[in-house]
C-alpha cells in the first residue's frame, strides 16, 4: 500500500467496489482470526480523562482496533493513557506516542481515526481539523459548544466524507430502541408529549485559583474558550462541565443522550421545536454559572411538546434520570437500566416487518469500527446529534435570556430576534478559529 494511500482510504474504496470490503480479512468483519496489521483501523486518542479512557479501552477490546498515539494537555493523564496502551499490546520501548498538542497527532498520515473526548469547547475546532486531515471520529457528547458550531461540525464531516460517531451510546442500547420503535409506530395512540429529566448542575461557592502546575499546558487547555486564571477546579472533569465558558451543563451534558431519544422517537432528528421558553436558576456567585436547576418547554410543529427538567442536584455516580413518553392511549417510560408501560401490553407488542424499524446496533463502539470498515452511516451520526443537542442549546438561550424564543429549524436561525441569534455562536480567543 503507497504511502498516498491510507488504510482508511483503501477501506472506503474497497468498500465502494463490493458489498463485503475487497481486501479485509473475516477476521476485520468480526470473525475468524485476528487481522493482520496492515487491515487494522489504527487510531489516536485526543483528550484521555475518564470518559477517553474508557473510550480508548472499549476500542482496544476489538482487534480490528490499534491505538498508535494519545494526546491531552495534562501530563499525568497522558502518561497513563500511554502506559494503558504500550500495557494492552505488551510493548516496550517507544510504544505508543504521546502528545501535547492534537495537531501533531493529527498531521500523522498513518492514523487513520481518533477517538475525541475532550472538553465542549474543543470539539469544533479538534473535529474540524480532523475532518480535513481526513479522519474518521468517535466523538464525545455534547457534539459541541454552540449551534453554530455544531453546524459547521456536520459539513466539515459531509465535505471531507468522513464517518462520524457521536458518543450517544443510548442508541445503541435495546430497552431505548424499543422504546422508540414503540413510539414511532403508534402503540401509545397519539403522542402528546415527553417529559425528559435528567440530573441538575453543581453549584459551588468555594474555589481558588493560584498557578497552573508544570504538568499542564493550561493556555492550550483554554485554547478558545476566554481567558481565566487557573484553579484545580477549573480543569477537573466535574468543574469545567458547569462553567458556561466550557459547556452548558447538565442541560446539554445530559440533555444530549435523553433529548436525543426523545427526538428519535418523534422522528424529528432532522429538524427541530418551533418555539422553546423556560426558566432555570444560574447561580450568580462562585465558579460555576451553568444552570443549577431548571425547567423548559420545547414545543413542535406536530403538536408535541417535550419539558426537560432537572430531577435532583447533581451527585457524581447519582444520576436520576429518565423519560416518559404520553400518548392517548398509554404512557412508557425508559431510562438506562428499565422500561415500564402503562398499560403494561404495550411492552408485549410486535413491531411488523413493515413498520418503523429503527436503526440496529448493539455496541456503540463496535457499530463505529464496522463503519469505518464499510463507509455506512453510524448509529449516532453528527447531523442527528447536531440537531438533538441544539433543543438543549435552545434551552439554555430562552432561560438565559429569560423569555420565550420562536425558532426556524429548516433555516435553523430564530424568528425575528437578534439578541437570541447573537448567542448561536461564540467568540474565540485569539489564534483559535474554525
Amino acid at each position: 500500500m503507497s504511502k498516498r494511500m491510507s488504510r482508511r482510504a483503501f477501506l472506503r474504496a474497497a468498500a465502494g467496489a463490493a458489498a463485503v470490503p475487497y481486501g479485509v480479512s473475516a477476521a476485520a468483519l468480526g470473525g475468524g482470526d485476528a487481522p493482520v496489521a496492515s487491515e487494522r483501523i489504527i487510531m489516536g486518542a485526543i483528550g484521555v480523562g475518564g470518559q477517553g479512557t474508557g473510550d480508548i479501552q472499549a476500542m482496544m477490546g476489538d482487534p480490528r482496533v490499534r491505538y498508535v498515539a494519545v494526546c491531552d494537555v495534562q501530563r499525568g493523564l497522558r502518561e497513563r493513557a500511554k502506559g494503558l496502551v504500550d500495557g494492552h499490546y505488551k510493548e516496550s520501548g517507544a510504544g505508543c506516542a504521546a502528545y501535547v498538542d492534537f495537531r501533531e497527532l493529527l498531521a500523522r498520515p498513518d492514523i487513520d481515526a481518533v477517538n475525541i473526548a475532550t472538553p465542549d469547547h474543543w470539539h469544533a475546532i479538534i473535529a474540524i481539523a480532523a475532518a480535513r486531515a481526513g479522519k474518521d471520529m468517535y466523538g464525545q457528547k455534547p457534539l459541541a459548544l454552540t449551534i453554530g458550531q455544531g453546524r459547521a461540525m456536520v459539513e466539515a464531516v459531509r465535505r471531507y466524507g468522513v464517518v462520524f460517531q457521536t458518543g450517544t451510546q443510548q442508541r445503541s442500547e435495546k430497552d431505548f430502541r424499543r422504546a422508540c420503535e414503540l413510539v414511532r409506530n403508534g402503540r401509545l395512540g397519539t403522542l402528546q408529549s415527553i417529559d425528559v429529566e435528567v440530573p441538575g448542575s453543581m453549584a459551588t461557592e468555594t474555589f481558588e485559583y493560584g498557578p497552573a502546575p508544570a504538568e499542564v499546558d493550561y493556555d492550550l487547555w483554554l485554547g478558545p474558550a476566554p481567558w481565566r486564571p487557573y484553579s484545580p477546579q477549573v480543569i477537573h472533569p466535574f468543574g469545567w462541565r458547569w462553567i458556561l465558558d466550557f459547556a452548558g451543563g447538565c442541560v446539554t451534558d445530559w440533555g444530549a443522550h435523553h433529548i436525543d431519544i426523545a427526538q428519535w422517537a418523534m422522528g424529528t432528528t432532522d429538524t427541530g421545536p418551533v418555539e422553546v421558553e423556560g426558566k432555570g436558576y444560574f447561580p450568580a456567585d462562585g465558579l460555576f454559572d451553568a444552570a443549577a436547576s431548571w425547567r423548559f418547554e420545547a414545543r413542535y410543529a406536530n403538536g408535541v411538546t417535550v419539558t426537560c427538567l432537572a430531577k435532583a442536584p447533581f451527585t457524581p455516580g447519582q444520576y436520576p434520570n429518565g423519560i416518559t413518553f404520553r400518548g392517548s392511549t398509554g404512557t412508557l417510560f425508559v431510562n438506562r437500566g428499565s422500561i415500564s408501560a402503562e398499560p403494561a401490553s404495550i411492552l408485549n407488542e410486535q413491531i411488523g416487518p413493515d413498520e418503523v424499524q429503527l436503526y440496529r446496533s448493539d455496541n456503540h463502539y463496535r457499530n463505529f469500527v464496522d463503519c469505518v470498515i464499510s463507509r455506512a452511516e453510524p448509529a449516532a451520526p453528527a447531523e442527528e446529534a447536531h440537531r438533538s443537542l441544539s433543543v438543549c442549546h435552545l434551552g439554555n438561550i430562552a432561560m438565559q435570556l429569560g423569555r420565550k424564543v420562536r425558532w426556524n429549524p429548516d433555516a435553523e436561525t430564530f424568528v425575528g430576534d437578534d439578541e437570541a441569534s447573537r448567542m448561536l455562536g461564540r467568540p474565540m480567543r485569539s489564534p483559535w478559529r474554525l
